[in-house]
């Protein structure tokens, strides 16, 4: 086998890679009705003028399974990190003490469950439709391979494996989306 098809073969398998990785993080944000540090991952305070994440200024910690605190190091950011937790619309209500805001977070009805489990599966939607598109530029290059010289044999073995990888990794956005979707059913 070719050096230039081993290099595609490793950069596919790195970039579905990536892909899966940026599935985890994404159902990582979506709440399943346990509190998690990460879901918050995604806000920005504005921090004297330029935003910061929220895990840049204060210490975000699980008090308890339904429970968020969240300290920040400067006590003069509990304003705005609890403006930017009510504009993210997150359908939790911050609690701010003086010293720390903490979120509690109110059990899934069944039908906010429903609407996350769609949710997560518009995301892994959006995952496969990125891994079947480095599949399609892998095998593009392939091509342009066997049109400079690589034998018809082996760019059909690059693309066979190619197409491995791209099954491997579907099926690994399959088991991530089931799994998510268990643990947001679960009451």
């Amino acid at each position: 086998m070719s050096d230039e098809l081993i290099s595609i073969q490793g950069q596919t398998e790195d970039s579905m890679h990536k892909a899966i990785q940026f599935l985890e993080s994404e159902l990582i944000k979506i709440r399943a009705g346990k509190a998690n540090p990460q879901m918050l991952d995604g806000l920005s305070v504005d921090y004297y003028g330029s935003p910061m994440s929220i895990s840049q200024v204060a210490n975000v910690s699980v008090l308890d399974a339904r429970t968020l605190s969240i300290q920040p190091w400067e006590k003069n950011m509990l304003q705005p990190i609890e403006r930017a937790i009510i504009a993210a619309n997150m359908g939790v209500t911050p609690q701010n003490d003086g010293v720390l805001i903490r979120i509690f977070l109110p059990p899934l009805t069944e039908e906010r469950r429903k609407e996350l489990v769609k949710k997560c599966q518009a995301e892994g939607e959006h995952s496969k439709v990125a891994v079947r598109n480095i599949r399609r530029d892998s095998i593009e290059q392939i091509k342009k391979l066997q049109k400079n010289g690589l034998s018809e044999d082996v760019a059909k073995g690059g693309e066979t494996a190619i197409q491995e990888l791209t099954d491997k990794h579907i099926s690994l956005v399959e088991k991530h989306l089931a799994a998510k979707e268990k643990e947001i059913m679960s009451v």
